[in-house]
């Protein structure tokens, strides 16, 4: 089963974000309710090992987050094929997706090695924009490029299985983890 770890957004950052989807004319836009943070991408693994992580979480302390959009970014360099939501560095989202690597390397699962980069994919745009897409897409995108929010804490950590389909894909949440509140006010994720 292909499967990952993420953080559902909280409500106070999705309407800047549904925003910048509607205001790009090109590519498709990922679904309000698959919009999240993926701490960990697990990809293939064994119903065994699910719940193995899932034991593995459900005993670990885990620490609470801000999430602050700070910014958009493409990914695919000149022939972009996404375009993501930046989501600011904090110490308690550094602290938690180092707990949920602990948690899978323990559970047996293992991981890609890659750096952490925080963030919320909005658009996907297939094999990427070339020409006249690429016009319309730096176009709509210039105005949105110094997209900020407030923070806004983080209430769950979510085990999600997906389903590719032909039309997007397909998100199952197996299990959910409630987080504390974090520390300091939302103010304290800035930074």
């Amino acid at each position: 089963m292909r499967a990952f770890l993420a953080l559902p957004l909280p409500e106070p950052l999705i309407p800047p974000l549904l925003a910048v989807q509607e205001a790009v004319p090109v590519g498709r836009a990922v679904p309000e309710e698959n919009l999240h943070v993926t701490l960990a991408f697990l990809g293939d693994v064994e119903d065994a090992e699910l719940q193995e992580l899932h034991l593995e979480l459900e005993g670990r302390a885990l620490p609470g987050c801000w999430l602050r959009v700070s910014g958009l970014e493409s990914f695919g360099g000149r022939a972009p094929r996404l375009l993501a939501a930046e989501i600011a560095p904090d110490p308690g989202l550094a602290a938690l997706q180092l707990r949920v690597q602990q948690a899978c390397r323990a559970a047996g699962v293992a991981l890609e090695r890659r750096r952490f980069r925080p963030h919320v994919t909005l658009m996907r745009f297939g094999a990427g924009l070339r020409g006249e897409a690429l016009a319309r897409f730096d176009r709509a995108v210039a105005g949105q490029v110094a997209l900020t929010t407030g923070a806004a804490a983080a209430a769950e950590l979510r085990l999600v299985a997906s389903t590719l389909t032909p039309e997007g894909a397909l998100y199952e949440t197996l299990a959910a983890y409630a987080l504390p509140h974090p520390p300091g006010d939302a103010g304290a994720g800035e930074g």
